[in-house]
């Protein structure tokens, strides 16, 4: 405990000492979301590629459904074994230059492994409950002179997520005490609504494509992270 209250000034201010981390497991393929994007069936991807925000590389992808307008996926992975989540929402709030207001959050929960029933020889049934990962997201209206959005941001991790990097830094503290680690990926769901339409009527799609892609993640990139 001491050791992690000493590191806190440090890891805030920047100066942070990485010196023997871990390594992450399946950091190429996290890494390669910039180039890959997620697959969402049956959403159906129509554009992804590799773009610059505020000076780093996202994946770009726009979706295309059960609604009158392209969805955009946002995603910036961890790129390396020292990088940690900084100022994700400070640089797409820069680069979308919108106005945002209406802010509350998403809470919902994922399996992170399925359930698995054993019968042994006498006929009784035995059911492991599956592993779930609890999320929680920022959820709020963005608008510009063009378009307003339900706007859907956290970070993501094999286990959970959050939009506070906080919440990361802790878990991946604990983690490397037993020389593991917490690898993480920026998600950022832009859905096009009415011009400063009511937020709360993309609550269920805003939800359910959010349940989409942590799960896309963990089956994904995130699968072998213990």
């Amino acid at each position: 405990v001491l050791v992690a209250i000493g590191a806190v000034p440090s890891y805030l201010t920047g100066t942070w000492s990485w010196t023997d981390v871990p390594d992450i497991t399946n950091l190429s393929q996290i890494r390669d979301i910039r180039k890959t994007g997620l697959d969402l069936p049956p959403w159906q991807t129509v554009e992804q590629q590799e773009i610059d925000l505020g000076g780093h590389k996202w994946s770009y992808q726009e979706l295309k459904g059960d609604y009158p307008k392209p969805i955009v996926l946002l995603m910036f992975p961890q790129g390396y074994r020292r990088d940690q989540p900084q100022v994700e929402w400070v640089d797409i709030d820069g680069v979308f230059q919108w106005q945002t207001d209406s802010y509350t959050k998403i809470d919902f929960k994922v399996e992170t492994s399925p359930s698995v029933t054993q019968t042994d020889l006498k006929t009784k049934t035995i059911t492991n409950n599956p592993t779930v990962a609890q999320v929680e997201a920022r959820f709020f209206r963005a608008w510009t002179q063009q378009q307003t959005f339900a706007v859907v941001q956290w970070y993501a991790w094999p286990k959970g997520g959050n939009p506070a990097t906080r919440h990361w830094f802790w878990l991946d503290q604990i983690a490397q005490l037993s020389r593991q680690r917490v690898p993480w990926v920026a998600v950022c769901l832009q859905i096009p609504i009415e011009p400063l339409g009511n937020l709360e009527a993309s609550r269920p799609l805003a939800e359910s494509l959010s349940k989409m892609i942590q799960t896309g993640l963990i089956t994904g990139p995130f699968s072998g992270v213990n």
